[in-house]
């Protein structure tokens, strides 16, 4: 298997966190400074498909090292973010294995200034229309 998360590269990946099902490390290469991953040891490429035990651990792992960002003060918040993606092709900054961005976030950061100083003018109001299909879509009962 050629997975980047699965065969780590000791010149470009260190480990930071090693859990039972999970384990944390810098991105490389990163879109700021303190950008981590946090990876499923088992390969899956569908978050779906993982173990309520796998989340679990994603998730308590996440904010343990989102309050390590803002505690060491690398910035004053954070996004989380986990891309599935299928429809581009693997490269240099996409692995088709399940993980998940710790991105320290500051006002006005660079990933602002380069990516997202449009925000405001992308979103856009549903219409009557647009709310009802989506919770058609996607209400769930109990």
């Amino acid at each position: 298997m050629s997975c980047g998360f699965c065969n780590l590269d000791p010149k470009r990946n260190k480990v930071v966190y090693d859990g039972d099902l999970v384990f944390v490390m810098p991105s490389n290469p990163r879109l700021m400074q303190g950008h981590l991953l946090v990876i499923p040891k088992r390969h899956i490429e569908k978050p779906w498909e993982l173990t309520s035990e796998e989340r679990k651990e994603i998730f308590e792992t996440v904010l343990k090292f989102q309050k390590k960002v803002i505690d060491h003060k690398i910035a004053t918040g954070c996004d989380i973010r986990q891309n599935y993606r299928p429809f581009l092709p693997e490269g240099e900054t996409k692995v088709n294995h399940v993980h998940y961005h710790i991105l320290p976030r500051k006002l006005n950061d660079h990933l602002f200034e380069k990516s997202e100083i449009g925000h405001g003018k992308v979103f856009k109001m549903m219409t009557e229309e647009e709310l009802e299909t989506s919770v058609k879509l996607f209400e769930e009962t109990k």
